[in-house]
């Protein structure tokens, strides 16, 4: 297990980050941590450890009590363009196609309709969705929705994609599929992304550097830096040697905070 050193060039800062709910519950204490730019980071942690929470406060949907999060070199205020949220829940419009819900920020943005459906088609054909976008939500299956979403996301062309356990809906198979994807779309597509799971096999899959959350409050235990070579073939990856014994190091550092 690699602790030491980290990954240079950082995009995005947490300095002291505090939440408290109801001036009693606290969620998140003095949690400060480096996201370094083009790096997929995973933040693990136990059941209400407040993995979310500090996404919600990363993304600026929730102030933090203390401390504050920067972006860039400058201190966020609220949601902005250069971080889009990808949900555990899909939150299409049940309404809408497949390329009416990818172009949605797009024509929220007021980018003329040419334009928006050129851009939301591109990234459908991205995440293999081509041939599907006049279908509805509801002829999907959940990798498809969850692929809608991540399109959507990527339309918005931000820097930083704030990703909330986006496969935990989905089964087994789907779901390996759509880490596969994932990291196939990452070598393309230049993006930070921070990927909240409960996964540990799913974080020493996907990441270059995992978080681990204590128990509430939140804050940090441990960063681990997996040692595993991304570049060549994704379904390579977890026959790396040392990958199954860094699942196992990892889960002996949090099964402390699991109650």
């Amino acid at each position: 297990m690699k602790k030491v050193g980290g990954l240079s060039d950082i995009i995005l800062k947490t300095e002291g980050v505090g939440v408290t709910y109801q001036e009693s519950i606290v969620a998140l204490k003095n949690v400060s941590l480096n996201v370094p730019t083009a790096k997929l980071t995973a933040i693990l942690g136990p059941s209400g450890c407040g993995k979310t929470t500090l996404l919600k406060v990363i993304a600026g949907l929730i102030e933090p009590t203390k401390g504050k999060v920067i972006v860039g070199g400058k201190e966020i205020i609220g949601p902005g363009p250069d971080r889009a949220l990808v949900f555990q829940d899909f939150a299409l419009l049940p309404w809408a196609t497949v390329l009416q819900n990818v172009a949605f920020g797009l024509r929220a943005r007021g980018v003329p309709k040419k334009e928006r459906e050129e851009t939301s088609l591109h990234y459908i054909r991205q995440v293999g969705l081509l041939g599907f976008e006049d279908k509805y939500p509801h002829q999907l299956s959940g990798g498809m929705r969850q692929r809608t979403g991540l399109a959507r996301a990527l339309t918005i062309n931000s820097d930083i994609l704030l990703m909330d356990e986006p496969f935990s809906a989905v089964d087994e198979q789907m779901r390996r599929k759509l880490q596969e994807d994932l990291l196939k779309l990452l070598k393309i597509e230049s993006k930070t992304v921070i990927f909240v799971t409960h996964s540990i096999e799913e974080a020493v899959y996907l990441a270059d550097q995992v978080v681990i959350l204590s128990g509430r409050p939140g804050s940090i235990a441990d960063i681990v830096y997996p040692e595993i070579d991304r570049l060549g073939e994704v379904d390579l990856i977890r026959r790396q040697p040392g990958y199954i014994e860094l699942v196992d190091e990892i889960w002996s550092s949090l099964k402390r905070y699991v109650e």
